[in-house]
């Protein structure tokens, strides 16, 4: 990172606000009618678009893009923060497409909103407080999560769907749009919403693919898909996590699958409402 604006070779447009307090990275290009508060730091590189505003404690690693009418790091909307010292850490190379929303975190829920490296999050994506969102990760046209979702590695979001708080979507994940994710989402698989409600449809073998997976180890995790999730598996009598620990039991060489049974059982045994995260929550809800 450079020094304050005085002394950094940025860019900025004369009709952008930007806090003397702020630091920026070299080349660093800021248009018109930007906002940018006193405690934000942007990258090498950054690229602000006109009328984007960043406030609070909030961090832009290098390369990263943001569009017009995004604003990032203002106030959470949580009833219970009290005006804390909470931060909003954004990573490399994100493209933060129009009227994106990202909050920091709050007292309660660890202080930190964290996305990482190589995301592209587009029209209306409204990231919640504390939430934590991985890297190369795909959110389409208005995504809503909230708070303290756990976005892995690898996700791809249709446009419009809805992630309830405390849930955790697994990695390679792909949620089709319009989707309303009340439980946590099993790695590698796509989740769509069904007439009633949403469930697990398939291995997400396009996306695997794209990403270098072989054919042995999407087969693998088809044959798992078929075990625990086909229409003979669930109309054999034993529940999902009987198969999961069948499954584990006779799979000890495939890591993938490894890794999907521990999630599965993690969110469904250990785990509240099939939200893992919902039983580490600190402000435990009346009643429980």
């Amino acid at each position: 990172m450079g020094n304050t604006i005085i002394d950094t070779p940025a860019s900025i447009h004369p009709t952008a606000i930007v806090d003397s307090g702020a630091r920026l990275g070299r080349e660093v290009a800021i248009g018109a009618h930007c906002y940018v508060g006193a405690q934000v730091e942007l990258g090498d590189g950054c690229r602000l678009y006109n009328h984007v505003t960043i406030d609070g404690h909030t961090t832009l690693g290098p390369g990263c893009t943001v569009f017009p009418g995004a604003v990032l790091g203002m106030p959470p909307q949580d009833l219970k923060y009290r005006g804390g010292d909470v931060r909003l850490e954004i990573g490399a190379r994100n493209t933060i497409r129009e009227m994106v929303t990202i909050h920091p975190g709050t007292e309660n829920g660890g202080g930190i909103t964290r996305v990482g490296d190589d995301n592209h999050l587009l029209i209306g994506v409204h990231v919640a407080h504390d939430c934590q969102v991985g890297s190369r990760c795909v959110f389409a046209n208005y995504v809503q999560l909230g708070g303290h979702v756990l976005v892995e590695d690898y996700v791809t979001f249709g446009g419009q769907s809805g992630v309830h708080h405390f849930v955790t979507i697994g990695r390679h994940a792909m949620v089709g749009g319009l989707t309303r994710v009340a439980t946590d989402v099993p790695p590698f698989m796509v989740f769509v919403g069904a007439r009633t409600h949403a469930r697990v449809r398939m291995v997400n073998g396009v996306g695997l693919q794209r990403r270098g997976f072989t054919n042995e180890q999407i087969a693998a995790l088809k044959k798992a898909y078929m075990r625990l999730y086909s229409r003979r598996a669930r109309s054999s009598g034993r529940s999902l996590l009987d198969n999961v620990e069948k499954l584990l039991a006779e799979n000890h060489a495939d890591p993938n699958v490894q890794y999907l049974g521990r999630f599965l059982i993690r969110s469904f045994a250990h785990g509240r409402n099939g939200r893992y995260l919902e039983s580490l929550r600190h402000d435990k809800p009346t009643g429980t």
